[in-house]
Formats: C-alpha cells, structure tokens, sequence
C-alpha cells in the first residue's frame, strides 16, 4: 500500500512537469533541485524526499506542498 503512494508521488510530478512542457533537465534547474534528485523521485527510486525538495519542486510547478503528497 505505501508502495503505491510513493509512486504515485512520482507520477504526479512527472504529469504536472509535463504539463509545464519541461524536460526533466530544464524543471530540475529550475527548481534548483539536482536533476539525479528528480528523476529518481519520478522513478520512484527516492520514496520520501525531504521538505525542503517537496517546497521547492511544489512551487515551481505551482502548487501546494499538500496536494502532492495527496
């Protein structure tokens, strides 16, 4: 079950990302998060990333912390 949510974390970045039109390269830069750090949050490959990683990749894609982790 908790596999699930950390996936579904992931997936929910990646839509919203592309929903921007960004490339995985270009949103990490933007977000100022290291772009290994993202894609293995995609992947799923990181399962809880840190608060700090969740602010900032939840205001460059212009959204509450909160409804990504919902």
């Amino acid at each position: 079950m908790e596999n699930s949510q950390e996936t579904k974390l992931g997936k929910k970045i990646k839509s919203l990302r592309t929903k921007l039109e960004l490339s995985q390269d270009k949103f990490a830069r933007k977000a100022d998060v290291p772009y290994t750090t993202l894609t293995k949050i995609e992947t799923g490959v990181i399962k809880k990333p840190s608060v700090f990683i969740m602010a900032k990749l939840a205001k460059t894609l212009g959204v509450a912390i909160e409804n990504l982790i919902k």
